[in-house]
């Protein structure tokens, strides 16, 4: 299996922060939390089957490519896990993917690849980390406001907004079974942000939040919200409903 480890990150007293592993770190709000936490000087793990952007990051950054739906590629994460860094305190589900099509023209096939990215793999990798978090580790699933009961829909997005329903109800699932534990499980459902997924998705449509300004909310919530939620979805939005 083809996994390069871009840089191999090892304790030091330099680096004595959080370890943060994000999926889905290629572009986007991805890039820019990895963008982030390595200024800040944490560790990062940036998992994405495509690395050619990931290559100028400090030697805070480790960068896996890694397919996340496939187990195999999965393994490589415990395996860097066990043998560089023994714990995880972060871990962000940001990968996502999205069609766009008519509810007629929307196949099996393609909800079996949203739900692979938006559902199953972020049950998956979230389970290779589990064994490392400890209390007051943090998971994160990167949800949408087409997920949250109530808001508004749009057409064309039946595979998209109905797999993050369904990964909203996963991290309250977790939430419940792990609170003994003391590990914390939130959701965060985004409004639209300019990325590039939305420009292909809708060519026409121009939001009003960058990459960048949902990245830094998102790294601060990571950081800070376990201290407060637990099992909640937060809807980060400036539309209503």
């Amino acid at each position: 299996m083809d996994v390069f480890l871009c840089k191999i990150v090892k304790f030091s007293y330099f680096y004595p922060m959080k370890n943060i592993v994000i999926s889905g770190v290629s572009r986007g709000i991805g890039f820019a939390l990895v963008s982030y936490f390595a200024k800040n000087k944490y560790q990062v793990l940036a998992l994405s089957r495509n690395i050619e952007t990931l290559t100028h990051f400090p030697e805070n950054v480790s960068v896996l490519k890694v397919d996340i739906t496939k187990e195999n590629d999965l393994q490589q994460v415990s395996n860097f896990i066990k043998q560089h860094w023994k714990t995880v305190d972060i871990l962000i589900n940001n990968a996502g993917k999205l069609v766009h099509k008519p509810f007629s023209k929307t196949t099996y096939q393609d909800f079996l690849e949203v739900y692979n990215v938006n559902v199953f793999a972020v049950a998956t990798l979230t389970n290779v980390c589990l064994p490392f978090m400890k209390k007051e580790s943090h998971v994160i699933a990167i949800s949408s406001m087409g997920g949250i009961q109530g808001s508004i829909k749009f057409a064309g997005l039946s595979a998209y907004s109905s797999s993050k329903g369904a990964v909203i109800t996963l991290l309250e699932l977790l939430a419940e079974e792990y609170k003994e534990s003391g590990i914390v499980f939130n959701t965060l459902a985004l409004g639209a942000v300019q990325t590039e997924m939305l420009a292909e998705a809708f060519p026409d449509y121009k939001a009003e939040i960058t990459a960048t300004q949902m990245a830094n909310y998102i790294a601060n919530f990571a950081l800070t919200g376990n201290k407060i939620y637990n099992g909640k979805t937060l809807q980060v939005s400036n539309t209503t409903p």
